[in-house]
């Protein structure tokens, strides 16, 4: 068997787990991003060697990668001198992946003061954990932003 890269077996299989859960991923494309990491060199991978390795079929290995790429998880080159396309995991990935954690919670926190100014319109409780919340919110919002102009 042909591998450009070397592998732990057990972070392999941890690293499979944990982006399955954390993107939703089916099995093969949380294999296919999991091998990817273990790319350090930056060599690339081809589709071939997917196959291989992973010993898959070309049609299932296909689709996992093009739902990785629409992801924008991995993204693909193609070397001058040859019609291969080689992938690797999409650096910019981290801050695409904060950015929508932050938008999520930006879209929440709007959507909670539109609930407590409809709110206030029927009453005048105010709820302290609404507002404990809310401030947990800004001040993560505040945190990532800070922390993604360093990435």
């Amino acid at each position: 068997m042909h591998k450009s890269i070397e592998i732990d077996e057990k972070i392999f299989q941890d690293a499979v787990k944990f982006y399955s859960t954390v993107f939703n991923l089916p099995p093969l494309a949380s294999k296919i991003y999991a091998y990817l990491l273990f790319d350090y060199e930056k060599v690339g991978i081809t589709f071939d060697e997917f196959v291989e390795v992973l010993s898959a079929s070309k049609s299932s290995v296909s689709t996992s990668i093009s739902l990785l790429l629409n992801a924008q998880l991995i993204v693909d080159h193609n070397k001058m001198d040859e019609r291969k396309r080689y992938f690797f995991t999409n650096d910019e990935y981290k801050r695409i992946r904060f950015e929508k954690i932050v938008q999520k919670m930006k879209d929440e926190l709007k959507l909670l003061d539109d609930l407590d100014n409809f709110k206030k319109n029927h009453d005048d409780g105010h709820n302290e954990k609404i507002e404990a919340y809310k401030a947990l919110l800004n001040k993560n919002i505040i945190n990532i932003q800070e922390s993604l102009n360093k990435l």
